[in-house]
Parts: structure tokens; sequence; C-alpha cells
């Protein structure tokens, strides 16, 4: 065998497995698509985020709380290794309430977190006035917020640069431009036919985002993967005026700001409408009047990796043996767990319990 794992798939997910294998001395392939393929890894929100994780399943806020908390570790090794820095702040983070509802589903939503980490989940509300000390920008209109100083946000393109250069500081092998035709599991391990030729592994790992379930039913597994589009908006650079991540807005370490949150079933469709930026903006505006005044610089559409419950999807095939697949839509959240401890699962260096609760048999799909 050429390698010992192939990761099909080169955007967060697959770097940041990539990664973590090849620095625990494995010799590592990445096969990767083309521009054209459907990246998420462009067109997130960048936020390593705790708050209302797992609120109806406690696995998954458990796993979250556990994924932030190795964040520092994993800053600190790439830039050394790099010398590349990402941006990557723990400020703490905020979810803005503009009502009673919300107020009161928020509520409800972070005691469910905490009950669920046994306490280590770490949150407040803030009324009004308290966010008003915070953010002296913040509008009228916010009842309040909901926030954690577990929260924190990244540039995820710097990210995936670094986990990139990190690769290459441990000599993984990047095939990009990469189309799969075809997966097959003999002679001890595993062969993928792509565009370019033929490579071979004893292991492999799909991480190839809204192609998982087509690769992944080349090695027995039934992926259930759903697609929800979302669409973001980028400001002028602004004064520094939010030193706190938001789910719907966010400036970022250049000053630009980033607006965003909306979920839409279109398909495969990555590109963007006027109705959905308006309201957007719209509410964007309603929490901070001063982004009325500001230019936008540009807006796009991205297709976000689903599972139907939302929850990640970790699972070795039963009928092949050394096939792994990690299915999730919080690459950036979950980038320090991949490259650590689920890179050391898949490797069969160490035990998860958490990670038996996201075999996609809590489906009743089969995947023998």
């Amino acid at each position: 065998m050429e390698y010992d794992f192939i990761v099909v798939g080169g955007g967060l997910v697959g770097s940041s497995i990539a990664y973590g294998l090849a620095r625990q001395n494995y010799k590592v392939a990445v096969l990767d698509g083309g521009d054209r393929s459907f990246r998420a890894s462009r067109g997130n929100f960048g936020l390593v985020w705790v708050q209302g994780k797992g609120a109806d399943f406690a696995p998954y806020a458990q796993w979250t709380g556990q994924a932030a908390g190795l964040w520092p570790e994993l800053v600190a090794e790439l830039a050394n290794k790099t010398g590349l820095g990402i941006d990557y702040q723990r400020s703490g983070g905020m979810h803005f309430c503009l009502d009673e509802a919300e107020w009161d589903e928020r509520v409800q939503e972070m005691e469910q977190v905490r009950e669920h980490t046994n306490g280590s989940f770490e949150y407040e509300m803030l009324n009004h006035a308290q966010l008003k000390k915070q953010i002296p920008q913040i509008s009228s209109a916010v009842l309040g917020a909901s926030y954690s100083p577990q929260d924190g946000h990244v540039n995820p393109l710097y990210l995936l640069q670094s986990l990139q250069q990190g690769m290459d500081y441990h000599q993984v092998d990047y095939f990009p431009g990469q189309a799969i035709d075809r997966i097959e599991a003999k002679q001890g391990g595993f062969f993928a036919h792509s565009t370019q030729g033929i490579l071979s592994a004893e292991k492999i790992a799909i991480c190839a985002g809204l192609n998982n379930r087509r690769l992944g039913e080349m090695l027995g597994m039934d992926i259930p993967v759903v697609v929800d589009r979302g669409q973001i908006m980028i400001t002028e650079r602004l004064q520094p005026f939010l030193n706190f991540p938001t789910l719907h807005v966010r400036q970022t370490a250049e000053g630009t700001v980033q607006i965003g949150y909306s979920h839409e079933d279109v398909g495969l469709d990555d590109g963007s409408s006027p109705s959905v930026l308006k309201k957007l903006a719209s509410r964007a505006v309603s929490m901070f009047p001063l982004l009325a005044r500001v230019g936008l610089v540009r807006a796009w559409g991205a297709l976000r990796v689903m599972t139907p419950d939302h929850n990640p999807i970790y699972q070795q095939s039963a009928n092949c043996p050394g096939a792994f697949t990690v299915t999730c839509h919080s690459g950036v959240t979950l980038a320090a767990m991949h490259a650590g401890p689920v890179a050391g699962w898949i490797a069969g260096n160490c035990e998860l319990d958490l990670i038996n609760h996201f075999s996609a048999d809590r489906f009743d799909v089969s995947t023998d």
C-alpha cells in the first residue's frame, strides 16, 4: 500500500483529520475536489461556538464543549509549525434576543445545555442595560442576550490555510482537482480511483461533505446528508465596535462586518437572493443602527453539510473495516477535536466513549 491513510476531502474537516493523522507519523494522502466543488469551508461564519449546541442532544453538548476547550492548544501548535496567525479570539459570544419569546426560549436552551454538561457549560443572561455596557452601539430594540465565555471566533480561511501548511509540514501528499469515480476495498486496503489515477492505503476517511453519501455507499455506509444554504454579506471596514462574536453579526479582525444566519432548502444552489439578503440586513440594522450607513462589499451563498438531526456522524463501516466517515456542519468548532481525539480514534490509538453516540445507526439506516 502506498499510504497508511487516504483522506477524501480537503476542506476544514478533511484537513483537520489529515493533519491529525500526519502528526501521529502516518503517511497520509488527501484527495481534494476542484474549484467548482461545493465548499462549506469558504462560506461559514467562523464561530467556535458552544452555547446552544446540543440543547436537544446531550452527547453533542458535551462533545462541543470539549472541542472548544482544545482550541488554544491547536492554535499554538499551528502557529509554531507554520508561523501563521488565524485571528482566533476566545472573548465569549452573544446571542441577541429581540423579544420576550426569544428570551424565554434562549433561557430554556441554555439551561438544557448546562444540565447536559453537568454544569460545566457557563453562561449568563444579560438584560438590555447590562448588554449596553458591553456593547454601547446596541439598539434599544434588543431586549438582551445570552453570553458564554466559552465561545470564540476565528478567520476560517486562515484556519484552512494553516491546516494545509501544517499538512505540508508533516509531508502529507495533497492532490487537488480530484473527482473520485470509485473506491474499492480489497487486498487488505482501499483503492481510490480518481480522474488522475489510483491511490491505495490501508485505511480511508471520507470527509467530502455533500459527497459523503455517494462515496459512503461504495464502502457499505448509508450516510444521510441534508443540504442547507446560508447566505452572508460583508461590509466595508469599520472602526472596532463589536468585541464579541454573535450568531447574526460578527466584526472581523480586519474591521469588516459579517452578517448572516439564514437557512434555506434549495438543493444544490449555492447562489444568493435579494429577498434573503434584505432580511439579513434588516435584522442586523435593527440590532446595530450604525450599519444602515455602511457600504456592502460582497455577498454570497454556501451550502452547509447537515444531517437529519443536525448532529455529527462518526462512522466506521461494518462491511469494510478501516473505512471511516466524518460528516458534520461545525467544521470550525470541531476542528481541534478532529485534529486530536478523532484522528486518534480513526488511527485506532484511543477510545472515545462519546463518539458511539454519533453513529449513523441512530437514523435506523443500514451501515453494513
